[in-house]
């Protein structure tokens, strides 16, 4: 008989217990934090029509390149979810109804055929909080806020980073880019920290830009004086987008400020997101530390996408953010593997000899409300204290003959090594 291929599909993995502990606990706190925030939970299927995720108003070229797709019984196009935002739209569009403002929050497998990297996988979890019906700054603020208060509960320090697209579009209006060229150039410039700038010209001339082009955006890239919002007022009469950018910028950036996290917060005048679906406010988030280097978690305002869906010219206001749970979790193991070791038992019940009676005081603890593992496998007292210490389990109830007889139970602390005696009915 052939050996059957029973490896993982490339870019996916199982988590065995020690691990599943630990992302569990990372969906926990940031369900906590979403929900804390006003966010109502939602599910969306992870199969959809192929014509949905391809939409304009979807992942942009690059995401549509790694996106699964299949053909059903019925012979019908369909595509596994890239992400959480398309589907997300999609309810909005088919059920106008709903109360607005509306918060959501979806945390979820989603599957993209692309590069492996560090905490990168082609099957992984998304977080996403995405907020309908507020055209208000406040709104990134407070996504922005909520995704500081989850990682310091977390233990683990970002900065993001934030722009808006109508400011990147404008300048580029104003170094005279073709607008069938806009979507290329913005992705070519998403690269910039990764590549520098001798990449970013040289990638922006093989785009066919004219050498006046190229070296206005060079000029821009290079400026010392970029990096502060007032660079670009001079510009805000001369272009509407760069005027309206300037403005919700600057809104935006008075929140924060009052918020008092504007140290956490920086503008980047170059961050792009190449994702064509952004129309304001983007942002990433970057372990401080830099250990994992490319971003934790992303998001911005998308205010076309459901509109586009519906084929209207209905303004429908979203702003969302998404955090990537395999991400996070690897960036934990990578800052202190030694905290990925936690137990969730409250008590190991040994039983010497008192099977029967041992599942009873078991019955009982669960009965109390405690996490309980009994031992099934007759091991000698010395061995299954040890595998108690080894799993960091902090009580052992030893259950011999003489405690049955006498009705009564030892338990012992592990981490003091202190003994006591309960009262116990058998």
């Amino acid at each position: 008989m052939r050996k059957m291929d029973y490896q993982n599909v490339k870019g996916t993995q199982d988590y065995l217990p020690e691990a599943e502990v630990i992302r569990r606990k990372i969906r926990r706190t940031l369900e906590d934090t979403f929900i804390q925030y006003g966010c109502k939970p939602l599910e969306t299927p992870i199969l959809n029509y192929t014509e949905l995720m391809a939409s304009k108003y979807g992942g942009g070229a690059e995401i549509l390149e790694e996106m699964y797709t299949l053909i059903d019984r019925g012979e019908r196009d369909l595509a596994l979810r890239y992400d959480l935002t398309i589907p997300f739209a999609k309810v909005i569009a088919m059920n106008q109804t709903i109360k607005m403002p509306f918060k959501r929050y979806e945390i979820g497998k989603v599957f993209r055929d692309g590069p492996i990297k560090t905490g990168r996988f082609r099957e992984f979890t998304q977080c996403d909080v995405d907020i309908v019906g507020v055209d208000s700054q406040i709104a990134e603020a407070e996504l922005m806020e909520m995704a500081l208060s989850a990682f310091a509960k977390l233990d683990l320090k970002i900065a993001i980073q934030y722009n808006n697209r109508k400011l990147l579009s404008g300048m580029l209006e104003m170094f005279e880019v073709p607008s069938e060229q806009m979507s290329a150039v913005i992705l070519v410039l998403d690269k910039l920290e990764k590549v520098g700038v001798e990449a970013v010209k040289k990638e922006l001339s093989e785009l066919g830009l004219s050498l006046t082009v190229v070296e206005s955006i060079e000029r821009f890239l290079t400026d010392d004086e970029n990096s502060s919002i007032y660079y670009f007022e001079p510009f805000t009469k001369a272009n509407e987008n760069i005027e309206q950018g300037v403005k919700e910028l600057k809104k935006l950036m008075s929140f924060l400020a009052y918020l008092k996290i504007s140290e956490q917060c920086v503008f980047n005048p170059f961050l792009a997101r190449g994702l064509e679906i952004y129309t304001g406010t983007i942002y990433e988030l970057f372990l401080v530390d830099q250990t994992i280097k490319s971003s934790i978690g992303s998001g911005g305002r998308y205010d076309n996408a459901i509109a586009g869906l519906l084929g209207t010219d209905q303004s429908f206001s979203t702003v969302g953010i998404s955090f990537g749970l395999d991400v996070i979790y690897t960036a934990l193991a990578l800052k202190d593997p030694a905290a990925l070791e936690p137990s969730l038992i409250d008590f190991y019940i040994i039983p010497m000899n008192t099977l029967k009676e041992s599942l009873l005081v078991a019955t009982e603890f669960r009965q109390r409300g405690y996490n309980v593992e009994l031992d099934m496998s007759n091991k000698k007292l010395g061995k299954a204290l040890e595998r108690a210490n080894k799993d960091g389990i902090r009580n052992v109830i030893v259950v011999g003959e003489n405690e049955v007889k006498s009705n009564q139970i030892t338990v012992k602390n592990m981490e003091t090594g202190e003994t006591s005696i309960e009262l116990f009915q058998f």
